[in-house]
């Protein structure tokens, strides 16, 4: 008997036995909140994404529930920084404000509060310097701080993303010892030193003054490095792990599911986005059909959560791929 896999590719047979499912409930929508707003203004390298205010991101909020968007990671913008990012820790810094504002008015979406200084130092690194390089250790004790002030606020997890090593530990420790040891930890476990990272630095302004990141973020050439990564943050305390990017890391992502069976997260970042975005607009591709395949190819590598920009979009048609 001849097999003839083309049988079950009709639509209707098709979709019942494919494979993976990317759904709504996969998704983690990243937004931007500005201290210095009034109105959501657009950001050119991101088509379709804001950065907004702390009324108009309530607004967001709303609507992605209404949506069934089950949870919002939020990365802050200062009016102010400095040498240490003091903004991060501050009970009225914007994502503490940010977090109180949307627990007014939703009562289903989970917020993470992306956990970093490089958003509010003035030198951009996601830690303190000492000459001229990130002072490990001299940061645990703020990232600390921030993850409380951040709990304080009525976030529901923190998502500490600056690959400072045993950051996990400080992070857990500063929170069991303030009454939040329910507080869940989604750490940035193997995030890489990548080039699509670019819209996102335009957005959240957190492009660095000297440097790059490389001294504490990944090698792209790493494989087996991610696998040690992940394992010392699950040792100290991770609740989740992440793998940032997601597209160009599939492999990783398959790596870290099958090799640790942890609740795994991958970051479909502003690169990834921007590009299938520009792309479509210039009519080279079919944007909404390409964006599909991408999460789906996402979910597929074994990904349980997708923090991607397009949440908003898929939620709303209804997708299922």
């Amino acid at each position: 008997m001849m097999r003839r896999m083309r049988r079950l590719r009709k639509p209707g047979l098709r979709r019942m036995v494919a494979e993976t499912r990317v759904s709504t409930d996969d998704l983690i929508m990243p937004l931007f909140v500005d201290e210095r707003l009034k109105k959501p203004v657009e950001i050119g390298s991101m088509p379709g994404q804001s950065r907004h205010s702390l009324e108009s991101l309530a607004r967001e909020v709303e609507a992605l529930e209404e949506l069934g968007i089950p949870a919002v990671i939020l990365f802050g913008l200062p009016e102010k920084k400095d040498e240490v990012g003091s903004g991060a820790w501050d009970p009225a810094g914007i994502v503490q404000r940010a977090a109180e504002r949307i627990k007014e008015t939703t009562s289903k979406v989970v917020v993470i509060a992306d956990l970093c200084l490089c958003e509010y130092t003035s030198h951009g690194h996601c830690g303190l310097i000492k000459n001229q390089e990130v002072a490990n250790d001299e940061t645990l004790p703020l990232l600390g701080k921030t993850a409380v002030s951040q709990a304080m606020a009525g976030a529901d997890g923190v998502a500490p993303s600056g690959m400072m090593d045993h950051m996990v530990a400080a992070i857990r420790a500063a929170l069991d010892d303030e009454g939040f040891s329910d507080i869940p930890i989604l750490s940035y476990a193997a995030k890489y030193a990548s080039s699509f990272y670019g819209p996102f630095r335009e957005a959240a302004e957190s492009g660095y003054s000297f440097g790059d990141r490389s001294g504490y973020q990944m090698d792209p050439a790493n494989a087996l490095e991610a696998l040690w990564e992940v394992r010392l943050d699950i040792e100290e305390g991770a609740d989740m792990i992440m793998v940032k990017p997601a597209m160009p890391y599939l492999d990783i992502v398959r790596m870290v599911k099958d090799e640790f069976g942890m609740p795994t997260a991958a970051y479909q970042v502003s690169g990834e986005y921007s590009m299938i975005m520009a792309a479509a607009e210039r009519g080279w591709l079919d944007g909404e059909r390409a964006m599909c395949e991408a999460l789906t190819s996402i979910k597929r590598a074994g990904a349980d959560m997708i923090l991607t920009y397009y949440a908003k979009e898929f939620a709303r048609k209804g997708w299922e791929g």
